[in-house]
């Protein structure tokens, strides 16, 4: 028996083919484009979405040699907001997850006093769908009112696969203020907030994650070469599933995706509340727990758009910049980056925060900046991490997963300045792994967390160097910095939307 994993990812899809006992007997992978067209916009094509997860899927099924597939899930970014006429189809490019353009509209959010306000901290980022649907709504009117269907990537993914409009119980308790307890959406919040309609165009049919949503359709079954169809299980946050095959481990770990950005995700027994983490979740991902959740926007991304775009190291050649990188020792470089590149998402909630390198000179060396880069990463890790503990949230038990294991200063830094051993996930992708263990509890009715056991990861201890006691000053330094220079950011982007609004000459 076999499952097939899906994961859209910020750069590519990603697929696997998974045995019922845990071996990954294929691979996939297709990539796709993201367009800037604005400072702190993303966006990208949702049709490009599902022909990367037919391609991977094509490729990973042919590597496995097999035809056949008993269920199937999807995990996808949240917040990549989707929208749709009757009839499916985009009416626009969808609005990534590290899109910032709806901050003013975030910033709304925290002015009402509402009660499913309490549980995103007393109000919504600017990453998630609602301000997201709210900056339709004022600036494109027209894509808004015409809009059968708006939601997110996991949605689409679901609607293309089985015809059905599906939501996930974990992305509408997370980003659409849906309250799990009662079942409802906040449609008295949706009105206050501009947005009275929003409620019919979302995803009405919420499930639990691991629940069957039904199978795929028989046009689907040939594009992907199947010659059966099977069952869809509801998915749902990639980062936020990455708990999923981590229950076999028992203890409550805060599992850390470090990868295109960096999410934190823990679940609690008893809720915490505290506006320097989102949160606390109801049920979200699991029955009678609270889910919290933290992150960096910019975290691999930031790496890669300094390495590859600045400096000028293709990917064939970045690893000789990460070995001369590997060399300097901390803080040898008198650099000090802000990795704040497309806002801050905790622990100061800030959209209009942006990123900057302090201490240049003449005689600064790729190497350095890269350098620097890595460790401002890594100090936004210590803070997120900080404020999780400061609250009341057990950091003891760390789970680091994602693009992060590619880079080995990276993973050694993360160490180091965090002061403590961290456990690095080996090999599997852990969001693939709970989709394959989705897939599963979908088909045998059951409970992911049960289906997990068979999808457990290896892990391996990373030890902090001796010297990391270094990295005291650095962080201090950096969060003075991001402290003294939020001002000026929130200026520089006010000053960037004023421009772009003026007509051109």
């Amino acid at each position: 028996m076999h499952y097939l994993a899906i994961d859209i990812g910020t750069e590519s899809a990603r697929a696997a083919v998974f045995t019922d006992t845990g071996q990954r007997v294929g691979d996939g992978h297709a990539p796709y484009p993201t367009v800037y067209p604005r400072p702190g916009w993303a966006e990208q094509d949702p049709e490009r979405w599902w022909r990367g997860a037919v391609d991977a899927s094509r490729e990973a099924l042919a590597a496995a040699n097999v035809s056949e597939i008993a269920a199937i899930s999807v995990a996808t970014t949240s917040s990549s907001v989707v929208v749709l006429d009757a009839e499916a189809r985009p009416l626009r490019p969808a609005i990534l997850w590290m899109d910032s353009r709806a901050s003013a509209e975030a910033e709304l959010t925290a002015t009402l006093d509402h009660p499913a306000l309490a549980f995103s901290g007393g109000a919504d980022s600017a990453e998630w769908l609602v301000p997201k649907a709210m900056w339709l709504a004022r600036n494109e009117p027209e894509v808004y009112r015409a809009a059968r269907y708006i939601g997110e990537s996991v949605d689409y993914l679901t609607l293309r696969l089985t015809g059905q409009w599906v939501g996930s119980r974990l992305n509408a308790t997370c980003k659409w203020n849906y309250d799990s307890r009662e079942q409802s959406l906040p449609h008295d919040l949706y009105s206050a907030l501009g947005v009275g309609d929003l409620g019919s165009k979302l995803p009405s049919d919420i499930r639990a994650v691991g629940a069957a949503v039904g199978p795929i359709t028989s046009a689907v079954a040939a594009s992907l070469g199947l010659i059966n169809t099977p069952v869809v299980g509801v998915g749902g946050i990639d980062a936020h599933l990455s708990l999923v095959p981590l229950e076999a481990h028992g203890a409550r770990p805060v599992s850390i995706v470090a990868g295109t950005s960096n999410a934190f995700i823990a679940e609690l027994a008893n809720p915490v509340f505290a506006p320097t983490i989102w949160g606390p979740y109801p049920n979200a991902l699991t029955e009678g727990e609270w889910l919290v959740e933290g992150g960096q926007i910019s975290a691999g991304s930031s790496l890669t758009w300094l390495g590859e775009r600045v400096l000028g190291y293709g990917r064939e050649r970045v690893h000789a910049l990460v070995e001369d990188a590997s060399r300097i020792q901390p803080l040898a470089h008198g650099l000090l980056v802000l990795d704040n590149f497309m806002g801050n998402r905790t622990p100061h909630r800030d959209a209009r925060l942006r990123g900057g390198m302090l201490g240049l000179n003449l005689g600064t060396t790729p190497a350095e900046m890269y350098r620097a880069a890595v460790e401002s990463v890594a100090y936004g890790t210590r803070s997120v991490l900080e404020s999780f503990g400061s609250v009341g949230v057990d950091t003891g038990s760390v789970v680091v997963s994602g693009g992060i294991r590619h880079n080995p200063l990276w993973v050694q830094v993360t160490a180091d300045v965090l002061g403590r051993p961290i456990q690095l996930s080996e090999g599997e992708n852990l969001t693939l792994l709970a989709c394959a263990a989705i897939a599963a509890a979908a088909l045998n009715g059951s409970d992911p967390a049960l289906e997990a056991r068979a999808f457990t990861p290896a892990m391996r201890t990373i030890e902090p160097a001796d010297n990391c006691g270094l990295y005291d000053e650095g962080f201090a330094l950096y969060t003075d910095a991001v402290a003294a220079t939020a001002r000026i950011g929130h200026r520089l982007v006010d000053l960037t939307r004023e421009r772009v609004a003026e007509p051109a000459l």
